[in-house]
């Protein structure tokens, strides 16, 4: 083969992530691709019209596919879950016949985690024969990047008008609901094609834009298998893999699946298993506010004050189940929305119950007082049930009313005050770890605060995504996790994948790290999660905040 197609795809480069879905360039000679994209794919790679036997399903027998499957070693490669195949970085891959697997969104999960663990995160994925407007966006969620014309073609020979939400007789194109040339010309090929690039070209705005989860969320609705595919992901440690830890968008729980994003698995996991509460025996159960963070509001304004730091606030709300008041800023506590209208569904009732129920029976309050009314307060009094305890409540009237703040400032009289425990709880969430070094001092107007030992600055505190920023006295101070190893150079700017040796495997996108290396320690934020820095050849594995030079 006269080109070098393998050197030329490493040009392909994804510049910005949502989840698994990706947006980029690929270049090939003189020409630039926007990704995803949809086109004359043929075109770019000549081996897929000379390639024979090319007819295999991922259903297939695995002896027959061991039998009859072979390689050409040429672009793309061909992908099966029973043939192992050799990729690396910038490589160009098709997954054969995958139009199949949409009706089997079970089966269509589990083959591309596999084949996703196998094979190189920076590499170009084809999925050939199978896009519509209407699929386009679940396709793309599920990590693939390159599209052909030929199944908006064939809807055409069929007589069939497509758009996002479905495909209608072609007599609908008089009725002005597009007004692309392909329209205009009365030509139904044209429009499906353009119908099918406008999706790709919004998605691709989307991604870039942080807000693509809550586009798909929407688009899936069309088609049953289309949900079960966004669920069974939403399942799965791949999708839990690629979600940042935060985003600089609203986090819209619009919809009942908002309720099992890997964003709300997490935070109630690290709840769980991470979080450290004050050192106290009581505490008090509130309701959310429609305003971000909670202390903000009128309504816990009024909380606070009659609580007056007597006991440990604890928030109950959905999607997120339960956040204590000391980590409210963290993501995306202090930036998700949802519709309000009063009442909450089985599954709601059922997570925040299942939530709280773990928290208490982990974290022993002598006394658990309910100012609550309405379903959240029989949510949490389910919740106690499950754990074995007994709620106090003090609430007669609404939460607000002058009569019910009195029962609960009441209710405290004679506790003692709960020592500030801001730092400790947000370190817990964030890092996993126990922080213990006595003499750090919280300075400023809260959410906009420093942390300091004596003159020096250990920590700041980012108001906007509740990420705490270690300085390096701050990570001298945390001796475990979150760590990226590099080779022996000293970082002049950002610190591209090939760079990294090592990563603790916890790390996210969007977690604060440390750099070490031989000759230089720098301070950043990820860009990527540890499994793609280690599998990847390109892009911006951290972006770096603050160098120290070690030798010299």
């Amino acid at each position: 083969m006269p080109r070098a197609w393998r050197w030329i795809l490493k040009t392909c480069e994804f510049t910005a992530r949502d989840g698994t879905g990706r947006a980029g360039r690929l270049r090939i000679d003189d020409s630039e691709y926007l990704l995803p994209w949809a086109g004359d794919v043929p075109s770019l790679f000549p081996a897929l019209t000379e390639r024979k036997l090319d007819a295999f399903f991922p259903s297939d027998d695995p002896e027959f596919v061991k039998k009859f499957f072979t390689s050409d070693g040429k672009q793309p490669i061909r992908l099966h879950i029973h043939h192992p195949e050799e990729v690396t970085s910038g490589d160009a891959v098709i997954t054969p016949n995958w139009h199949t697997l949409i009706q089997q969104p079970r089966d269509f999960v589990r083959h591309l985690q596999i084949l996703k663990e196998r094979i190189p995160p920076d590499t170009c994925w084809y999925f050939p024969g199978g896009v519509l407007p209407e699929n386009a966006a679940i396709l793309v969620h599920a990590g693939f990047d390159l599209f052909d014309f030929t199944g908006v073609d064939l809807k055409a020979v069929q007589g069939r008008f497509c758009l996002p939400d479905g495909d209608y007789p072609e007599t609908v194109m008089a009725e002005g609901l597009c007004q692309c040339p392909g329209c205009k010309a009365g030509d139904l090929r044209e429009h499906n094609r353009n119908a099918l690039k406008q999706e790709l070209a919004l998605i691709r705005t989307r991604i870039k834009a942080g807000t693509f989860r809550e586009f798909l969320e929407g688009r899936v609705r069309t088609r049953p298998p289309y949900v079960s595919i966004m669920r069974h992901l939403d399942r799965s440690a791949l999708m839990e893999n690629h979600t940042p830890v935060t985003r600089s968008t609203p986090f819209i729980a619009a919809t009942g699946d908002s309720i099992h994003r890997p964003e709300v698995k997490r935070f109630a996991e690290r709840l769980l298993t991470r979080y450290i509460p004050p050192l106290t025996d009581v505490a008090v159960l509130l309701p959310c506010s429609a305003r971000k963070p909670y202390s903000l509001s009128q309504s816990h304004h009024k909380f606070t004050q009659a609580i007056s730091r007597r006991a440990h606030e604890l928030i109950l709300t959905s999607p997120l189940g339960l956040v204590p008041r000391d980590v409210e800023l963290v993501y995306p506590a202090a930036h998700y929305d949802v519709p309000v209208t009063g009442y909450w569904d089985h599954e709601e009732r059922f997570q925040i119950a299942d939530t709280l129920a773990k928290y208490l029976m982990k974290h022993q309050y002598r006394r658990v007082i309910a100012h609550l009314d309405g379903d959240a307060l029989l949510i949490a009094t389910d919740a106690a049930d499950q754990a074995g305890i007994t709620l106090e409540s003090t609430c007669s009237t609404h939460p607000t009313d002058p009569v019910a703040l009195r029962q609960l400032s009441e209710a405290l009289s004679g506790e003692k005050k709960v020592k500030n425990h801001l730092l400790r709880g947000l370190v817990s969430m964030q890092f996993g770890y126990d922080l213990r070094v006595p003499g750090l001092e919280v300075k400023g107007s809260y959410p906009e605060v420093i942390v300091k030992k004596g003159r020096q600055q250990i920590f700041s505190l980012e108001p906007s995504t509740g990420m705490l920023r270690p300085t390096f006295d701050g990570w001298s101070m945390i001796d475990t996790g979150y760590r990226v190893y590099i080779d022996d150079f000293v970082p002049q700017g950002d610190i591209l994948a090939p760079g990294v040796v090592e990563a603790d495997p916890a790390v996210r996108e969007g977690d604060e790290i440390l750099v070490i290396g031989e000759n230089a320690m720098a301070t950043g934020r990820a860009v990527m999660s540890a499994d793609e820095m280690i599998r990847s050849h390109r892009g911006v594995a951290v972006r770096v905040r603050k160098v120290k030079k070690l030798n010299g």
